[in-house]
């Protein structure tokens, strides 16, 4: 009995700690691996653009092209500023790519928040009218288009680039569908016993909570407008054009030196890299800000 009472407890063993689920789990190196391999897929059209770019015309019958960068990027750049008019092209892909974004983000925004949150005869049809529209394609509408840009005098001028464009029915649909659900119906109704306007309304209440959605419609349509070729090309002429419509010139003589059209075409990227580095930080804490608040 004594012996019982003298004995030492065991001491309890430490529990191991289950594996992380869900939130808390820390990704893999199969999660790693798979990332890595997508980021260096990713740049290696553009690593390649600026290798070539940098490298002699006759690098690029190689059957192994180079790894590293010549030490021609600079006289390249020269050659393309000689060629094409960069700097009117460059002013004419900013200004139509700034104003488009702001139309087009701020109309989509007002659109898209009195299809969710107004109630009015017709909303669900009309709806469905401006989602129709998103199933016709471009291009049919560039001759139609362009004999009106023509009858109004319009062509040549940046006008008829940007005009067509300062709303679009993917960005009315997009924010509708965030602001359909993000703002409670409770808050509007708050804020009208209060005594706000219908404007005064959109203004306080709406308009914040769809900052993160207007921040990624914002980065989309200004990509879209500044990588935009075709209706440049056909309504713009080599006078006016913009960037994408002037760096097609580097391609029209019968000799092409691919070096300097892939320099042109890396000039053409930096302005996107910039806005990303500039914007990405920004984009994203919104996101998660928009996500945490809904």
């Amino acid at each position: 009995m004594s012996t019982l009472l003298t004995r030492t407890p065991r001491r309890a063993q430490p529990r191991r700690r289950s594996r992380a689920v869900g939130i808390d789990a820390r990704p893999g190196f199969l999660v790693y691996g798979l990332l890595t391999a997508i980021l260096l897929g990713s740049a290696y059209p553009l690593w390649w653009s600026f290798v070539m770019g940098s490298s002699e015309s006759s690098a690029r019958g190689d059957t192994w092209p180079p790894l590293l960068p010549g030490g021609r990027f600079w006289i390249n750049v020269g050659e393309v500023l000689d060629s094409v008019p960069f700097w009117l092209a460059l002013g004419n892909s900013l200004i139509i790519s700034s104003v488009i974004t702001v139309s087009v983000v701020f109309f989509s925004t007002l659109a898209g928040y009195s299809f969710a949150k107004l109630r009015f005869r017709g909303n669900t049809a009309l709806m469905v009218v401006l989602v129709a529209t998103m199933a016709i394609p471009t291009q049919l509408g560039i001759i139609p288009l362009f004999m009106l840009m023509r009858e109004w005098g319009w062509t040549g001028q940046i006008g008829a680039v940007v005009v067509p464009t300062l709303v679009t029915a993917f960005g009315v649909f997009f924010m509708r569908q965030y602001l359909v659900d993000v703002i409670p119906d409770e808050l509007i109704e708050a804020a009208r016993v209060d005594g706000a306007s219908m404007i005064g309304t959109f203004w306080h209440v709406a308009l914040p909570a769809a900052r993160p959605a207007m921040a990624i419609l914002a980065l989309f349509t200004f990509m879209t407008a500044w990588t935009d070729f075709l209706w440049p090309l056909l309504v713009l002429n080599s006078s006016n054009p913009t960037l994408q419509t002037a760096l097609s010139q580097l391609q029209s003589a019968r000799y092409v030196d691919y070096s300097v059209v892939l320099t042109g075409a890396i000039l053409s990227t930096i302005p996107l890299l910039v806005l990303f580095l500039i914007a990405g930080k920004q984009l994203i804490s919104g996101i998660m800000q928009g996500a945490v608040k809904g």
